[in-house]
């Protein structure tokens, strides 16, 4: 087992709609002296990626519908936020004053579909701003990493992250929501323990725990590191998807 060295990447600028993500990574990976090898990865933080991708809402614009209303005036939430919060969901799953859970379009489960509306500069002065998920993480993922092993000659995996609530803890952590080039789930099933016992349900979410230990060099409110660089990544890269870590329907206890 190798030492694990996650390293935040100096110098990423604020970024805005059309940056180039991947050669603002290769300017940071020179700044700070790091040359990608096979097997490193590349954890970005969601709002950057986003933002790169011009998913910005100005919510002065958006005209609410009358579910997004009755919705708001439950959740005391603003009826234009609520109706971003419909347009990325596929069901609303448990609400509350403050609160919106629902099944995101992409297929996992979080508070107000991932629509932010902290730390979140428009294209004005206003703050009447709001910042999407991106529409298909996987394929942003796979897009920053052709261009990066291009560049490096090196195979390497990206992964995006975004912060999410668990049913069962208090507390946000980094999640996966979109990666390439990295397994998502290792699955351990027949494999021996110390004391030679096979295995029977054991798999592990192996892109959740790097997304949440990155999540800890990156910080949750202005630090401003966005991009970190992890090497000594203890699995072997593969082609994977965010589809092997959303627990099927049928097995959700929660809902």
């Amino acid at each position: 087992m190798t030492a694990l060295t996650l390293t935040p990447l100096p110098g990423i600028p604020l970024i805005q709609p059309g940056d180039d993500l991947a050669q603002l990574i290769l300017e940071a990976l020179k700044r700070a002296d790091i040359e990608l090898l096979n097997g490193d990865i590349l954890v970005l933080a969601q709002k950057i990626v986003s933002k790169a991708e011009g998913r910005l809402v100005n919510l002065a614009e958006i005209q609410p519908s009358p579910r997004a209303r009755e919705l708001a005036q439950r959740t005391q939430k603003d009826p234009r936020l609520v109706e971003m919060i419909l347009r990325e969901s596929r069901e609303v799953l448990r609400t509350r004053p403050g609160t919106i859970i629902v099944e995101h379009r992409l297929g996992f489960v979080c508070a107000s579909a991932g629509v932010d509306h902290s730390n979140v500069q428009g294209l004005d002065e206003t703050h009447d701003w709001a910042l999407l998920l991106p529409e298909n993480p996987d394929a942003s993922a796979q897009a920053i990493r052709a261009r990066l092993e291009e560049a490096s000659g090196a195979r390497i995996g990206v992964l995006i992250i975004d912060s999410h609530g668990r049913a069962w803890r208090l507390g946000t952590m980094g999640v996966a929501i979109g990666l390439a080039g990295l397994p998502g789930l290792l699955d351990l099933r027949g494999c021996p323990d110390l004391f030679d016992f096979r295995l029977q349900i054991t798999q592990v979410g192996v892109a959740d725990e790097l997304a949440a230990a990155a999540s800890l060099v990156m910080g949750q409110a202005a630090e401003g590191t966005p991009v970190v660089h992890v090497r000594g990544f203890p699995y072997p890269l593969r082609e994977a998807s965010l589809r092997e870590l959303l627990r099927p329907k049928e097995q959700d206890l929660f809902r």
